[in-house]
């Protein structure tokens, strides 16, 4: 761990995993970018747990976590900072931007939005098909009458958001200059029904309080930095320098996740496997037999 006396006050980087699985190869190559990002430039390497999802985070994967990241050789400075010990000031954002009338409630049932896709089919974005507005056009009073008696997520009015922002930019350090285009994902979920915040808000919200100069992530998040941008504008925070890393995929191409099954680390580290020697050749681009870099 590079000494407090010798970091760069100016680069901060995170590795934020989320605790309702055990990490993948995929998740090592994420946490060896952003950390050897951060300790080439002398700067601070931070460690968030993402567990806002009380239902599926586990303390087990906590401890999974960070055993893991100690067997890959990768150390973090300060302490461990955990997204739910924040709920408070992420249920006052929310309250925030709700008075100024940038959000507003959507009472769509997952079954509703199948089949409205289904009668009006919609563009993609990273989140899936783009939210065709329905709730958006709800009388008000009829709105707020069911928010009391109806389970409902808010969303946030991405027409006004721009109206007030105007024409944004951001940098990427690998993709270069980008133009901000939050349309594209449309009305997104910034409060869900079952979860007290949602990502795109909670990650702008801990970017600009643990003072992440660069944001190291993978291409997979490349088109949520629209929404995270104009989030910053509206929220007057700022705006981290992003770079956005290739992927690991497996032999069919696909992104190596959770939710495929792929091979964690702790069978890895459990089956007698060097962390450390891992590591060494993900940095030097050598991968096991069927991953590749997508």
């Amino acid at each position: 761990m590079t000494s407090s006396a010798q970091l760069n006050p100016d680069v901060v980087v995170r590795f934020a995993p989320s605790p309702n699985g055990l990490l993948h190869l995929g998740h090592a190559y994420a946490a060896m970018a952003a950390h050897d990002f951060a300790r080439q430039r002398e700067g601070r390497f931070l460690l968030r747990i993402e567990d806002i999802d009380s239902g599926r985070s586990r303390s087990a994967f906590v401890a999974a976590i960070l055993e893991d990241l100690r067997w890959l050789g990768l150390h973090w400075d300060g302490e461990v900072i955990f997204q739910s010990e924040r709920l408070d000031s992420y249920a006052l954002v929310a309250d925030q931007l709700k008075a100024r009338g940038l959000l507003y409630p959507c009472f769509c049932s997952r079954a509703e939005l199948r089949q409205l896709l289904v009668d009006r089919p919609q563009p993609e974005s990273s989140d899936g098909p783009v939210y065709p507005g329905t709730c958006r056009h709800l009388d008000p009073e009829l709105a707020r009458k069911r928010v009391a008696t109806e389970p409902h997520s808010w969303r946030l009015d991405i027409a006004k958001a721009i109206a007030i922002t105007g024409p944004l930019q951001w940098m990427d350090e690998r993709h270069g200059p980008q133009a901000c285009h939050p349309e594209r994902l449309g009305d997104v979920i910034l409060v869900p029904k079952e979860m007290p915040v949602a990502y795109h808000l909670a990650v702008t919200l801990d970017d600009a309080r643990d003072g992440i100069s660069h944001v190291v992530r993978g291409d997979d998040l490349f088109a949520s930095t629209h929404i995270h941008r104009l989030l910053q504008a509206l929220l007057e925070l700022p705006t981290p320098v992003y770079f956005h890393h290739p992927l690991l995929c497996d032999d069919k191409g696909e992104k190596l996740s959770k939710s495929r099954d792929s091979a964690s680390l702790s069978v890895l580290r459990k089956g007698g496997q060097n962390g450390y020697g891992l590591l060494q050749d993900l940095r030097q681009g050598i991968f096991p037999v069927g991953i590749s870099l997508l």
